[in-house]
C-alpha cells in the first residue's frame, strides 16, 4: 500500500516557522523526485518545491523561494519542507507528492512550467493544514 503521511502543519503567527515532513512508504522512494503542493482556502493548487530523487537538485516556485528549504532523507523514506518567516498568505494545505514529468519520475517540473506540470503525481499524501495568523 503506497502512503505518503505529512505531519508538522498547524498554527502560527506571521514571520513564524514551521516544519513539515512528508514519510513515505509502498514505493521506491529513491526512483521518484518529491514536490510539495499546497492550496489556499477558495483557491486553486499551487507548486511550491520539488526535490530530485537523489536530492540534488532542488526546484522552488516565486513564493517559496528565499524562505523555504526542501530536504531529504531517502534512508529514513522522509523529506521535508523547512518554511520560516511565514505569513497568511502561506495559509492552506500542504500536500506532498511523487510526481511524473513524461515518463520520469525521479526530476522535477521546472519553476517555469504550467502550474498544471506540477499537479501531475504518481500518488498524493492527504495533506496537512498551515494556518499564519495572529
Amino acid at each position: 500500500q503506497v502512503q505518503l503521511v505529512e505531519s508538522g502543519g498547524g498554527l502560527v503567527q506571521p514571520g513564524g516557522s514551521l516544519r513539515l515532513s512528508c514519510v513515505t512508504s509502498g514505493f521506491t522512494l529513491n526512483t521518484y523526485a518529491i514536490a510539495w503542493i499546497r492550496q489556499a482556502p477558495g483557491k486553486e493548487r499551487e507548486g511550491v518545491s520539488c526535490i530530485s530523487s537523489s536530492g540534488n537538485s532542488t526546484t522552488y516556485t516565486d513564493s517559496a523561494k528565499g524562505r523555504f528549504i526542501i530536504s531529504r532523507d531517502n534512508a529514513k523514506n522522509t523529506v521535508y519542507l523547512h518554511m520560516n518567516t511565514l505569513n497568511p498568505e502561506d495559509t492552506g494545505i500542504y500536500f506532498c507528492v511523487a510526481p511524473r514529468v513524461g515518463r520520469v519520475t525521479g526530476l522535477c517540473p521546472s519553476r517555469s512550467s504550467p502550474v498544471r506540470l506540477w499537479l501531475i503525481g504518481d500518488y498524493w499524501g492527504q495533506g496537512t493544514q498551515v494556518t499564519v495568523s495572529s
